[in-house]
């Protein structure tokens, strides 16, 4: 199994599944790959009070793909640790790519 299970092509972007844990000492995108659950782990320092986790995963990851926050949305999962995300912009091979040189630098 691999992380690219995660990332599901859509039309004009990808849905990324996710499974977030708030309150966390740092921030960490991606900060691991959960195999049986088939989701991308992620540590956000925020705690999960009036959307503030869900505000920091938005901002991370427009960064980490260099992208808007705007083309950033949480399609499932707003109040839950499993959430997936659409990020419109940028097609699979990028996002997985870009996810795998920070996994692989999780690993190193």
């Amino acid at each position: 199994m691999s992380f690219e299970d995660a990332i599901k092509p859509v039309e004009g972007g990808v849905i990324i599944d996710v499974e977030v844990t708030p309150g966390s000492r740092r921030t960490c995108i991606p900060g691991g790959y959960n195999p049986w659950r088939k989701r991308i782990e992620v540590k956000l320092s925020e705690n999960a009070r009036k959307g503030k986790a869900n505000e920091q995963l938005v901002e991370s990851l427009s960064s980490l793909f260099g992208l808007r926050e705007s083309d950033i949305s949480i399609v499932t999962g707003l109040k839950s640790a499993k959430k997936s995300v659409l990020v419109t912009g940028i097609g699979r091979e990028r996002a997985v790519s870009v996810l795998k040189e920070g996994l692989d630098s999780i690993q190193d």
